[in-house]
């Protein structure tokens, strides 16, 4: 148990390393413009102005509804701008690393930075991503779509999985429960709902990407499909080129959608993630590093 500690210990004082390097996050900032360049040439010719109208939305859902999700389930006591900031920094990190694991090392850094203890930091940027599956699930299966039952029974089960663990952390640990934060019910309701609302950008966001590249698919379908994808976002990849995008075109693919426009929507999708993330994040980075931006550094105790 105490090397299985001492591990978790290295490997987030090598993320807090990596994160906290400003030649790291310049040189993020780099590949993020370089990524979206590469994307550019795998998208056929589209036709911008329903991409840009599902973009709006999206922008809202990632860099509004998240990180007013975080804000509500966290105990950091940071104000919703202080948020809002660092969840858009993160986000130029997240999507060039697999697992999107760099952004969650920088919020972590971020609310270690203002005086947050490790754990309770690393517990409520782990609470909001169980809040945000949650919410998925649920936007999934209230649709009532043809999710396949083996995908949907999985990704119950993982969500089950999780929560009883915690359940049984807090029965049988008190003492190490008492470092995490565990939200009232109303306070987890209300993020998932800030969660269903951003599952519900991103498929206005497909859908722009798939009429920009001129093709259309049923909206109930593909709710269908960007479930079933979400599932094969557990296995490692950078975003633009991993398992997630892979069973996407699948997907669409298996709903009409021709492999030309299947390709070319995800392509086009992941290149319009870059968009928001250099404008909003690469904008948070270079005004905090100029000093525009007071940092809270009150301690929690």
């Amino acid at each position: 148990m105490h090397i299985s500690d001492r591990r978790i210990a290295r490997i987030l004082w090598l993320g807090r390393a990596i994160v906290s390097s400003r030649a790291v996050r310049v040189a993020a900032l780099l590949a993020a413009t370089g990524l979206a360049l590469w994307n550019v040439d795998r998208v056929p010719h589209p036709t911008l102005l329903p991409a840009v109208i599902g973009l709006i939305p999206f922008a809202v859902g990632k860099y509004v509804l998240c990180p007013l999700r975080w804000h509500a389930v966290s105990t950091g006591g940071q104000t919703r701008r202080w948020h809002l900031r660092a969840y858009a920094e993160s986000e130029v990190l997240g999507l060039i690393s697999p697992w999107h694991a760099g952004a969650d090392l920088w919020r972590v850094h971020r609310l270690e930075a203002t005086g947050v203890r490790r754990s309770a930091a690393v517990a409520g940027v782990a609470l909001d991503r169980f809040v945000g599956a949650v919410g998925l699930i649920v936007a999934v299966a209230v649709c009532g779509v043809t999710l396949p039952w083996s995908v949907l029974v999985v990704a119950l089960g993982l969500a089950a999985v999780v929560l009883a663990a915690a359940l049984v952390v807090r029965r049988r640990r008190p003492d190490l429960a008492g470092r995490w934060p565990w939200p009232s019910p109303r306070v987890f309701a209300a993020g998932v709902v800030l969660s269903i609302g951003y599952q519900a950008t991103i498929l206005g966001l497909l859908i722009g990407a798939i009429h920009a590249v001129g093709d259309s698919v049923s909206a109930f379908q593909l709710v269908a499909v960007f479930g079933a994808s979400q599932i094969a976002g557990v296995l490692p990849g950078v975003h633009g080129a991993s398992p997630r995008e892979g069973a996407l075109v699948a997907g669409l693919a298996s709903i009409g959608v021709s492999w030309t426009d299947a390709f070319g929507a995800v392509a086009l999708t992941a290149l319009l993630y870059w968009v928001p993330a250099v404008l909003f994040g690469g904008s948070c980075f270079l005004l905090r590093w100029r000093g525009w931006f007071t940092e809270p550094s009150a301690s929690t105790p």
